[in-house]
């Protein structure tokens, strides 16, 4: 029993810190989420990834060449997968509210990579633009499709982790790419007649179709709508009870009216403003490979160095995730990890001789990677409204794509590589803007909280605020307190 105890304890130390509160039934339903709902995402996500990033390990590993790519094409070929992945995230995130996620998502990725296969017979620079532009429109629902679900099932006390799991793998699918194009070039460049470069889009084209077609029977679409196989009445039940618990709103009807009272708040603005600077200070780490090319590094090397900054990157996600749940505070460790991103990027803007520190400052500007801490901040603050929730998140990365769609033409031009003597200097700035909204819009948040207490006190009624300062040594809270002396006695035996 000790040993029991200690293992519980344990499990409430490294993941959900209510955990020792929570029914057997209730931690039963949570696994099932975690096994069916983050293994669909992250592997999604992963080999959205892989696709995504396939076009710099194709581009260094002779597409250029063979498509005799000049001057500004690749950055062309990058603008038209972001100009149709940004238009589409706030349709996609609307679409979901009248259809099943699991329709739509499994309908996007096998979209997706049909095409990623498609790209193996390219023979000229504007199908690479076509090509690209269709990949940009069916990944583009992926991401915000599932925060909006992830928020739609997790608490406050599990949601920030498994965001922080879900987006590690946008990493290691990148890194992956590097490992995947350089064995691919080793061993098969040639191989039928075809360069190392096409054997890269078969194999992810190849990964990908299988995993939409599993997305569609295992998917579990949200909690007032599941029909998941492997969640009985009563698991059903109770999920909508966890959300209810934790103030969510349930999906309520659209209309043009909800469109304009979300643009009467101030959290569209604060969020969406502050993800983009925040989204377009990360742009560096996308011309690695481009500037070890120029470094005259190998063909492999250009493409393993770059997973180093990729499995940091992984790393820093999950580990900023595990601290904003275990110290329920998502504006910490929004704040800290971006700090830290003016050292990498003061370094590339000062852009010094020395290949050494070039190359550090590569390596480590993932660390201010916290988009899942962002978005699980921007889903709490907006969880007292489920369409405004869907809206706001799925605008932050549209408009972030939107953004990123010209400004790498106006800053990041191919000709100017690899010092981009307009660019680095940029995504300085960037990263100084983007700290100065975050506190703003933390200063609003705690303002509007403030209100809503001292509202609800006026009017007589108990809010989970009251509940959370009541329970200030211990954040977590359970859905059913009539079982917990029960399960507290069971501890003591």
């Amino acid at each position: 029993m000790a040993l029991k105890n200690l293992w519980r304890s344990f499990r409430s130390f490294i993941w959900d810190t209510d955990s020792h509160l929570k029914s057997a039934e209730e931690q039963k339903l949570v696994r099932k989420l975690d096994f069916a709902l983050l293994t669909i995402g992250c592997v999604g996500f992963f080999l959205k990834y892989l696709d995504q990033n396939n076009l710099t390990n194709a581009y260094v590993s002779g597409m250029q060449e063979d498509l005799k790519m000049f001057g500004n094409q690749y950055t062309y070929a990058t603008t038209a997968y972001t100009v149709s992945y940004a238009v589409m995230q706030v349709p996609s995130t609307l679409i979901i509210q009248k259809i099943r996620p699991s329709y739509w998502l499994a309908f996007m990725e096998i979209g997706w990579g049909v095409f990623t296969f498609a790209q193996a017979g390219l023979s000229n620079v504007p199908q690479l633009y076509a090509f690209r532009f269709m990949v940009g429109f069916f990944e583009s629902s992926w991401f915000p499709c599932m925060l909006y679900v992830l928020g739609s099932w997790y608490t406050k006390s599990e949601l920030a982790k498994r965001t922080a799991i879900f987006h590690m793998t946008a990493p290691l699918g990148s890194a992956f790419s590097g490992y995947l194009q350089a064995a691919v070039y080793k061993n098969l460049n040639g191989h039928h007649g075809l360069a190392g470069w096409r054997w890269l889009y078969i194999i992810c084209g190849c990964m990908t179709v299988p995993v939409g077609i599993a997305t569609l029977f295992c998917y579990p679409d949200v909690p007032h709508n599941t029909r998941a196989w492997y969640l009985n009445e009563d698991e059903i039940r109770l999920g909508i009870a966890r959300v209810e618990k934790a103030g969510k709103a349930p999906p309520a009807k659209l209309s043009i009216s909800k469109f304009f009272q979300v643009l009467k708040k101030w959290r569209w603005y604060a969020f969406v403003l502050g993800y983009v600077l925040y989204g377009s200070s990360c742009a560096a780490l996308s011309y690695f490979a481009i500037w070890l090319k120029a470094e005259h590094f190998s063909v492999e090397a250009r493409n393993i160095i770059p997973t180093g900054t990729n499995l940091i990157s992984a790393f820093s996600v999950v580990m900023w995730g595990f601290l904003a749940d275990f110290t329920q505070n998502r504006f910490l460790w929004v704040l800290i990890p971006l700090t830290y991103g003016l050292l990498p990027n003061g370094i590339l803007a000062v852009w010094p001789k020395s290949v050494k520190l070039k190359e550090f400052a590569f390596l480590t500007d993932g660390v201010q990677l916290m988009t899942a801490i962002y978005y699980t901040w921007a889903n709490e603050v907006c969880s007292d409204d489920n369409e405004e929730r869907a809206f706001v998140v799925s605008s932050m990365n549209g408009f972030q794509y939107a953004v990123a769609a010209w400004l790498p033409i106006v800053i990041f031009p191919q000709t100017e590589a690899p010092s981009f003597r307009k660019g680095f200097p940029a995504t300085f700035g960037f990263v100084i803007a983007a700290l100065i909204v975050i506190v703003i819009t933390q200063l609003l948040a705690l303002r509007e909280k403030r209100q809503k207490i001292s509202d609800d006190r006026e009017d007589g009624i108990i809010t989970p605020e009251e509940d959370d300062s009541k329970n200030s040594k211990n954040p977590a809270t359970t859905v059913f307190p009539a079982k917990e002396p029960e399960r507290e006695e069971n501890l003591g035996t």
